[in-house]
C-alpha cells in the first residue's frame, strides 16, 4: 500500500514539475536523490565522485524532464541517467590522477547505521571496485536497485542476454569476494532481489 501511494505521489509530483511548478520540482528531486547517490557511488566507489555524478545527474532531470515521455517507468529513467552521469564521471577520472588513498573512500555514515552495516558496506564496496565496470553497473541495476532484467536493458541499451551475462559474471566474480550472506546494504529503500524469483524476458 506503501508502495502505491508514494508512485501516486510520484506521479502527482511529476505532473506539477512539468507543468513549470518548483516546489513540486524540488520535492521530486529530493525523492530521488538518495536512490540516484547510492547508484553513483556504487559505480564510481568513490563518495566524492559519486556525489558530483549525482549532482550532475539531478542537473540533468531538471534540464530533460521535458523529454521524459512515460514508456518507462520514471524511476527506469532516472536510474539511466544517474548511471550516465556516473559513467561520465569515471571517463573524467580516468583522465587526471587519482590519489591512491582516495581510491576507495570510507563509506557516508549516517545516525542510526550498525557497526555492521558500515563493515557490510565497506565490503561490498570494495568487491565491486575490483569487478568491470560493464559488470559493476549490470549488478548494481539488478541487486541494489531491484531492476528486471528488461528495464536493465533499457537503461543500459544493451540486449538482454548481454545483460543476464554480465550480472552472471558479476555475481560469480563476486562471490569469492564477499563474506557468507554479503549482500548490498538496502541503501535506496528498495527491496533486495530474490535471486531465484522469475524476471522478465
Amino acid at each position: 500500500m506503501r508502495e502505491v501511494k508514494d508512485a501516486t505521489r510520484e506521479q502527482q509530483l511529476l505532473a506539477l514539475a512539468r507543468g513549470g511548478n518548483t516546489r513540486a520540482l524540488d520535492d521530486l528531486l529530493r525523492s530521488q536523490y538518495d536512490r540516484i547517490f547510492a547508484v553513483c557511488r556504487r559505480i564510481t566507489c568513490s563518495e566524492a565522485d559519486g556525489a558530483d555524478a549525482a549532482q550532475e545527474a539531478m542537473m540533468s532531470i531538471v534540464r530533460h524532464l521535458d523529454r521524459y515521455d512515460g514508456t518507462a517507468a520514471f524511476s527506469t529513467w532516472v536510474y539511466r541517467i544517474a548511471t550516465n552521469a556516473a559513467l561520465d564521471e569515471l571517463r573524467r577520472r580516468s583522465r587526471r590522477p587519482v590519489p591512491v588513498d582516495e581510491l576507495h573512500d570510507v563509506a557516508t555514515v549516517t545516525h542510526g547505521d550498525t557497526a555492521s552495516r558500515v563493515a557490510q558496506r565497506l565490503e561490498v564496496d570494495a568487491a565491486l571496485a575490483r569487478l568491470p565496470t560493464d559488470y559493476r553497473v549490470a549488478v548494481t541495476l539488478r541487486d541494489l536497485c531491484d531492476l528486471d532484467y528488461a528495464e536493465i536493458a533499457s537503461v543500459l541499451n544493451i540486449p538482454l542476454g548481454t545483460v543476464r551475462s554480465r550480472i552472471a559474471r558479476a555475481r560469480a566474480a563476486l562471490g569469492p569476494l564477499l563474506s557468507p550472506g554479503g549482500n548490498f546494504p538496502d541503501e535506496v529503500q528498495r527491496p533486495i532481489s530474490d535471486e531465484h524469483r522469475q524476471t522478465s524476458s
